[in-house]
C-alpha cells in the first residue's frame, strides 16, 4: 500500500479497530470451538462444528485434479491462438481481460502511430 495520508489514516483506524474488537472476537471464538469451560478441545468437538476430512483424502484428490497436457507446456502461460502477440488483440480486436484500460489506449496509439509511418528503406532511392 503507498504511504500517502489516506492510506496511513485507514493504517491506523484498522489497527484501533483490530485491538477493540480483538477480545470480543476471542469469547465468540472460544464459544464456536467450545473451549469455554475446557481445558482442550478434541476432534469430535470440532466435527460437531465443521466438516473434517483426512489430509490424504485432500492429497488424493489433488492428484485426480492435474492439468491435462502438462509435460507439453512446463511453466508456459497459455495464450489463446488466436490473438495475435505483438498488439494482443484477438480475432475480435478485444485486447486481454486482464490488461487495463490505459495499456489498451497506449497500445492503440503505438498501433495508430506506426500504421501511418512509411518505412524508409536505407540505401540509394532509385
Amino acid at each position: 500500500m503507498a504511504k500517502s495520508l489516506r492510506s496511513k489514516w485507514k493504517r491506523k483506524m484498522r489497527a484501533e479497530k483490530r485491538k477493540k474488537n480483538a477480545p470480543k472476537e476471542l469469547v465468540r471464538l472460544k464459544a464456536v470451538l467450545g473451549q469455554e469451560g475446557k481445558g482442550e478441545i478434541t476432534m469430535k468437538d470440532v466435527a460437531e462444528i465443521a466438516s473434517v476430512v483426512p489430509a490424504e483424502k485432500l492429497k488424493e484428490k489433488a492428484e485426480d485434479v492435474e492439468m491435462v497436457g502438462e509435460d507439453e507446456n512446463m511453466g508456459q502461460i497459455e495464450m489463446d491462438s488466436k490473438r495475435n502477440k505483438k498488439t494482443m488483440l484477438n480475432e475480435h480486436g478485444q485486447y486481454p481481460v486482464w490488461m487495463s484500460q490505459r495499456q489498451a489506449k497506449k497500445m492503440k496509439s503505438k498501433r495508430k502511430a506506426s500504421k501511418g509511418k512509411l518505412k524508409i528503406k536505407k540505401g540509394v532511392a532509385w
